[in-house]
């Protein structure tokens, strides 16, 4: 599976990845919004090493890489999860030096356009704690909110986030190259 952006490329994790990972996993700006805990190089090889191989045929997501066209650098993950509902979900993380220059929208956009164009979705969702101004703005130019809920997972208040595929067809086009 690949995707591809104007500025990037999403593809499945690679070996040449687990660096650029580390750095994102291990960053306390990067995982406290979502919240939760930094990670260490041994945990964060870990879910690298279950991430490179997830897939929803053994398991409930698909996480890829998202790669710079311009210098094929890894930037952050992209994914598509199952929500509690059972609905899909795209989620993203994103390293802390390429925030704030548009690539959240440009994936989650992306993720939108492939999971109803390719994955034929009738709904896509998206959650995210309501302190994690970056993604809320980020979903709230993209999906419509939904509602508030308390997460115990992650012991915060999220909000969800939808699309459905009308609303998708309504809008004009994004940016998944074809």
């Amino acid at each position: 599976m690949e995707i591809q952006t104007e500025r990037l490329t999403l593809r499945r994790l690679q070996e040449s990845d687990r660096e650029a990972y580390f750095d994102m996993m291990s960053n306390p700006n990067v995982m406290n919004p979502v919240p939760t805990l930094v990670m260490s190089r041994v945990e964060s090889d870990a879910n690298f090493e279950k991430h490179k191989i997830a897939d929803f045929v053994v398991s409930d997501k698909i996480i890829l890489a998202a790669i710079t066209k311009e210098t094929n650098e890894f930037i952050g993950v992209a994914a598509y999860l199952t929500n509690d509902e059972g609905d899909p979900e795209i989620g993203y993380r994103l390293r802390e030096q390429f925030w704030k220059v548009g690539y959240g929208t440009e994936i989650a956009r992306a993720l939108i356009d492939y999971g109803f164009e390719e994955m034929k979705y009738d709904i896509i969702t998206a959650d995210c704690s309501i302190s994690n101004i970056g993604s809320v703005k980020i979903l709230e130019k993209t999906m419509r909110f939904s509602h508030e809920y308390w997460s115990e997972e992650y012991q915060c208040f999220d909000r969800r986030y939808v699309i459905s595929y009308l609303e998708w067809k309504n809008q004009k086009p994004t940016n998944l190259l074809r």
